[in-house]
């Protein structure tokens, strides 16, 4: 919905106080990236900058001012939503490729002039991006200035840093013990030849100690900075987070836990004859200013990236478990919906209490820590807002015919879930049948594919999307994202994405755990999304080396009701009566009652 007339003022006053605070530094331009000191997705409330100077509240986002412009750079997934969020204010929606671009980059260098300066706070600012702007700067005669945070000066009530508890992730679900993490971390960092290795991306540093944490929406992770030496290693973390008990356990294998802003001051102490270790891509250019020139800096992607990526059998076990629990959840939520969207007396029904029953079966079930991301529930015209949010003052009345659109996971001590459904509300038409139809043969199809290991993950972005081009619609988003264990939903470094790089870190390789989930979304009128999670896993050695799978993970019904099966082929129906056959199966000794039921007739073969 357009902003109202107090947030419009409020954002109006909000600029005007970051524009004087530019005139008295003399800054031309300023760069608000969506970005902490750890790079994270989503943010703790502290470093929301850019949603706090511009309303847009997408999770990706550069926001820029300068004296007599502003605005938003967002990629296809938030082109409507951020129009909605911008309406009335004078803050333009700039439009980019992906969430990775740098488009704003090339047009600060273009619009900016010879001897005007940019200023950015380094402390959120990513070295490998910092690297780019700064060059592209300087190319055209324009100062950077990296030492400002001017977010400091006008934001009276700037949040401070995140207060909650450290905890340990245990056994059975811990399935490696810290010190075995940190002994084939040391093993790398030998490999690499650095002697030290510093981490600030916040999944690394809990995946590494065996730590969970709740500073960060949806991320059972904590704020902290992380040096691992030697013979001991250093977590950063804010004063009371971490309880006694658990940093004698901490110190028992070798780890100390220091002040929060001590990590910039250990970085400045380091000897000037040692070797470091960072990952470009997660460390910004703020904390890798503080490093001694005599240093010798080793870039390379971080060891504990690539090990959380490939879960092991163990964990996959634990993953497994949570995805039955996750499926049975989600029976007893359309157990409950279903009925509501048949009854024409019934009470209205809203996208809003769609989120609240979701999450309350899953509290329902064992191990279930918190939602994995804000759940998406989206009728009709907001089923084609990717990250559409449905909130208590801006949110749909499920009523009439068309397509709801339910995007939702779960955080579980043995795993993270991720899953997306369509189901149709009255009688679906022809075209939505056509649109549900073309996304399911593109979820299946990279569902049933094989590969070489080795390949890189965005190459097998096409195999989702070939039905979808054959009929001459394409989707802005990425089909795939790597998934954590009890962790960031969103995990790298594999993706599915035509607008990532094929580079070597992106290959799949066994353990990867990573969604399917192709659409099709036409603005105004419904949105289709089909989406699980799948494990890569070798199936085959020939003469050619090994060949990857998938295996899929998530046990829900996919709606038949929506299929056009003058569409379907033989092998596409066969594959989908088998995976209901799966889920059906797995699912029905945890349910019972309308659930039960639920499960039966969905899981039907057509």
């Amino acid at each position: 919905m357009p902003a109202t007339t107090d947030t419009t003022g409020l954002r109006a006053e909000r600029l005007s106080q970051l524009r004087a605070a530019m005139a008295r530094h003399q800054v031309d331009a300023f760069i608000v990236p969506s970005a902490d000191p750890h790079l994270s997705e989503y943010l703790p409330g502290r470093w929301k900058g850019r949603e706090w100077l511009s309303g847009f509240t997408g999770s990706v986002g550069t926001f820029i001012a300068t004296r007599d412009f502003a605005g938003v750079w967002t990629d296809g997934r938030y082109y409507t939503q951020a129009e909605q969020e911008l309406a009335g204010t004078e803050i333009r929606l700039m439009k980019i490729p992906s969430g990775a671009s740098l488009l704003h980059i090339d047009w600060l260098a273009e619009t900016m002039q010879p001897g005007q300066t940019v200023a950015v706070d380094a402390r959120v600012l990513g070295l490998a991006v910092a690297r780019l702007l700064e060059d592209a700067l300087k190319a055209r005669g324009i100062k950077l200035r990296t030492d400002l945070d001017l977010l400091d000066e006008i934001w009276s009530e700037r949040p401070g840093l995140p207060a909650d508890a450290v905890y340990e992730h245990e056994a059975p679900y811990a399935t490696t013990t810290r010190a075995d993490k940190l002994h084939a971390t040391r093993n790398a960092m030998a490999r690499l030849g650095a002697e030290r290795h510093f981490i600030s991306t916040l999944d690394d540093i809990a995946y590494l100690f065996n730590l969970r944490g709740a500073d960060v929406s949806y991320n059972p992770v904590f704020v902290a900075h992380a040096l691992v030496e030697a013979s001991r290693a250093t977590v950063f973390v804010a004063d009371g987070k971490v309880p006694a008990a658990l940093r004698e356990r901490l110190e028992q294998d070798g780890v100390r836990v220091a002040p929060y802003e001590q990590a910039l001051d250990a970085l400045q102490a380091l000897p000037p004859d040692s070797s470091l270790l960072i990952d470009p891509r997660r460390i910004t250019a703020g904390m890798r200013a503080a490093v001694p020139q005599g240093v010798r800096v080793v870039e390379a992607i971080n060891p504990t990236t690539f090990a959380k990526s490939r879960k092991l059998p163990a964990e996959l076990d634990h993953v497994r478990d949570a995805m039955e629990q996750d499926g049975a959840a989600l029976c007893e939520f359309f157990a409950w919906l279903e009925p509501l969207l048949a009854d024409p007396q019934r009470a209205p029904l809203t996208e809003v209490m769609i989120d609240e029953q979701i999450t309350a079966a899953r509290a329902r079930r064992p191990g279930f820590v918190s939602p994995s991301f804000g759940t998406i529930a989206g009728f009709n015209a907001n089923g084609a807002i990717m990250h559409y949010r449905a909130t208590p003052e801006n949110h749909a009345t499920i009523t009439g015919d068309g397509l709801l659109l339910i995007d939702s996971g779960g955080q579980y001590l043995g795993g993270t879930t991720d899953i997306t459904r369509v189901v149709p509300v009255g009688t679906p038409s022809a075209a939505h049948k056509r649109d549900f139809t073309l996304v399911l043969k593109g979820m299946i199809n990279l569902s049933v594919a094989r590969f070489p290991r080795g390949t890189r993950g965005p190459m097998l972005d096409a195999l989702a999307r070939a039905p979808i081009w054959a009929a001459g619609i394409d989707y802005g988003h990425g089909t795939g994202h790597g998934v954590g264990y009890f962790m960031n939903v969103h995990e790298g470094p594999q993706v599915i994405s035509p607008t990532a790089m094929p580079e070597a870190h992106t290959a799949m390789e066994p353990g990867m755990i990573t969604s399917n989930e192709p659409g099709i979304y036409r603005p105004g009128q419904w949105g289709i999304r089909i989406e699980n999670l799948v494990l890569a896993q070798v199936v085959e050695t020939t003469e050619f080396g090994e060949f990857l799978g998938f295996e899929t993970l998530t046990l829900c019904p996919i709606d038949t009701r929506c299929i056009d099966m003058a569409l379907m082929r033989g092998d596409e129906v066969a594959w989908l009566n088998d995976y209901h056959r799966s889920v059906r199966a797995r699912l029905l000794p945890l349910v019972d009652g309308a659930a039960r039921d639920w499960l039966e007739q969905r899981t039907r073969e057509i």
